[in-house]
């Protein structure tokens, strides 16, 4: 239950926004999406085991960054829209990864290791294969399990929340997905 994708040459590799609709069926571990270049290095967004979103990437065997959420994702009646927004060329550290639920940027972090400036991730870069619902050759038991809808992957922009979703007059506490086709999807962009 997971879809792949080779990426070609990106339209900015340092810069790109993640936005996914997704409803858990099983809390713990769990890979949302993912790119496994060796043992040592790799890119992965997922909840921990303690049901916290994290980012995260290491590079030659040690962490580059992590930024883990103080939020806990537990409710499997619950539908959450997550955004993650990556760009590394910005000179504020806080600026490079920006966490949005349902609409509502992230502040507290349990942990908080941002990239260093133009710090290319994996996620994006020419040649690399991106996983979305597991890591690539993990057991089963960590895999993604649950609903997905509304998958975007935007190449060359960070986006906010707004872009993907809403608050409405008719319901103006629901957040909820809006059309996306005017977006620019970019180079090694897509939609699910």
């Amino acid at each position: 239950p997971y879809m792949y994708k080779a990426f070609g040459t990106p339209t900015n590799a340092k810069i790109f926004t993640f936005s996914v609709w997704l409803k858990r069926s099983k809390i713990g571990f769990a890979h949302i999406f993912s790119v496994n270049v060796d043992s040592n290095n790799l890119d992965e967004i997922k909840f921990n085991s303690d049901n916290k979103l994290i980012y995260d990437n290491a590079y030659g065997g040690s962490w580059a960054f992590e930024l883990a959420t103080s939020r806990y994702f537990r409710d499997v009646s619950a539908w959450y829209h997550i955004v993650v927004a990556y760009d590394s060329t910005q000179a504020t550290a806080a600026n490079r990864i920006k966490f949005y639920v349902n609409g509502t940027q992230e502040t507290a972090f349990a942990t908080a290791s941002y990239p260093a400036e133009d710090k290319l991730p994996f996620i994006n870069e020419s040649g690399r294969t991106i996983e979305v619902g597991r890591f690539p050759g993990a057991a089963s038991n960590i895999q993604y399990d649950g609903y997905m809808a509304e998958v975007c992957f935007i190449d060359g922009q960070q986006l906010a929340a707004s872009e993907f979703g809403e608050f409405d007059e008719d319901s103006p506490t629901i957040w909820k997905p809006k059309d996306v086709s005017g977006l620019t999807f970019g180079n090694n962009g897509f939609y699910l």
